[in-house]
């Protein structure tokens, strides 16, 4: 990948997001230091620029946000010997927990290094990280990091760590977590951030999720957690602890502005008002929820009572214009047709961006200013198109496009639908092949 001293942006529609959407024509972006310098009518921009990007009969548009996802699952594509799960203990017991035990480092970096460039591919810039390996914990967050920076995207990682594999894992995984959370403190860049990784409530002992929660607050960070989604989560805790999941999150001290409830598909409303009360995000995961059949979470009402939704693939796609066609389809299911359609945009479009600005700065929006964070996609609107109705575009048109172009940090990963970094993606695959190949023998 090339960094280029500045690149102007011009011909295309851009769509600025953020609290006052625009979509802009005749206009021009100007990049400069990683970061957008200007947006003004093209016929300002005069002299010569490093890069001139062409965006004739595209939508330049801030780079997509996946707000929960699991890069070490990608070897598990086409793995055939899991027995057939009829419900979601059985999924996790037949194919998650035996796949992640095998996962060694070197898996751990190609699982994510091929992800990560379809990310690219989709336009998706930033991703908010969940990674388990229980036999190779110690140094797995920095062989995924070294994954992400190799590809130029941003990520949030974190370790899951649970009590299901005995307690010398408990303990590496409360240390990967919190020496991963300390360098990404030291480094203090915009690129590679860091939260405290928990499995569920449901393979947690109130021992460890103590000194969990005593080590995230000593170092300030949040806590990313799979919350409620399968009914058997609650039924555990309501056995086990005499209350529900995100009762017992809040009484240690989860909960808040950095934390991340991911799926909340099974919570009461008591448990909705705790939520709202302590800051914490809910990310929603239609497609994951869909395959599981864990059931359908209530988005719609999520956000009227005033809880922070966002989006994630649970690493079913790196695709985000594909998980928000879902989620609308499947609001529609829930309730009824009429539903569903601001919220799921929302999610996507600017919750998301609410979300990761908890821990990186500047996403989410073009502005002068903001994180040249970017997705370029062919799109020629054959209705008209502004501000108030792009969410329909991008639902029913854009996201049956193409991406044609993706920047992070001013850097070019990808121009003219050719990945533009230095890696070679055919050696790359086929060695990702190989190890996928040996971890299934060992499955």
């Amino acid at each position: 990948m090339k960094n280029y001293k500045n690149i102007l942006i011009k011909n295309g529609t851009i769509v600025t997001l953020g609290a006052r959407n625009r979509v802009l024509t005749g206009h021009a972006l100007l990049i400069e230091n990683g970061l957008v310098k200007k947006i003004a009518p093209q016929k300002t921009f005069k002299g010569k620029y490093a890069k001139v990007i062409d965006a004739s009969g595209k939508v330049v548009m801030p780079g997509f946000i996946n707000a929960h996802m699991h890069f070490y699952s990608t070897f598990a594509r086409g793995l055939g010997k899991a027995a057939p799960s009829k419900n979601f203990m059985e999924v996790l017991n037949n194919l998650w927990w035996r796949l992640d035990k095998k996962l060694t480092d070197a898996d751990s970096y190609y699982s994510a290094a091929i992800p990560l460039i379809n990310a690219i591919r989709k336009g998706t810039t930033t991703i908010i990280d969940h990674h388990a390996s229980p036999f190779a914990i110690r140094g797995s967050l920095a062989a995924v990091e070294q994954a992400v920076r190799e590809t130029g995207l941003r990520a949030c990682l974190c370790y899951e760590l649970s009590d299901r594999d005995g307690k010398e894992t408990i303990q590496q995984g409360l240390d990967e977590n919190t020496d991963f959370i300390k360098a990404c403190s030291a480094r203090k860049d915009n690129m590679v951030k860091a939260m405290f990784g928990l499995h569920a409530s449901f393979t947690i002992s109130d021992e460890t999720l103590e000194e969990a929660a005593y080590r995230g607050h000593k170092l300030g960070a949040g806590f990313h957690i799979h919350t409620a989604e399968s009914q058997a989560d609650q039924l555990n805790c309501e056995s086990q602890h005499k209350m529900r999941v995100v009762e017992r999150l809040r009484d240690f001290g989860i909960l808040g502005r950095k934390s991340i409830a991911a799926h909340c598909v099974h919570v009461s409303e008591r448990e909705v008002e705790i939520l709202k009360e302590t800051g914490t995000a809910v990310v929603h995961n239609p497609q994951s929820n869909a395959n599981n059949s864990v059931g359908i979470a209530d988005v719609t009402g999520l956000m009227e009572k005033g809880v922070l939704v966002g989006l994630g693939t649970d690493a079913m796609t790196v695709n985000m214009m594909e998980e928000v066609r879902v989620a609308l389809w499947l609001q529609h299911l829930k309730r009824d047709p009429s539903q569903g359609f601001m919220e799921v945009s929302k999610a996507l479009l600017v919750n998301n961006a609410e979300i990761a600005n908890r821990y990186f700065t500047g996403l989410g929006e073009l502005k002068a200013g903001a994180a040249a964070d970017l997705a370029i996609i062919d799109y020629i609107p054959p209705t008209p198109m502004d501000a108030d109705n792009f969410s329909g575009h991008l639902i029913f048109g854009i996201s049956q496009s193409t991406v044609d172009t993706t920047i992070a940090a001013g850097k070019v990963l990808m121009e003219g639908k050719e990945l533009k970094l230095d890696l070679d993606e055919e050696e790359l695959s086929r060695k990702s092949a190989e190890l996928a190949k040996r971890l299934w023998s060992r499955f």
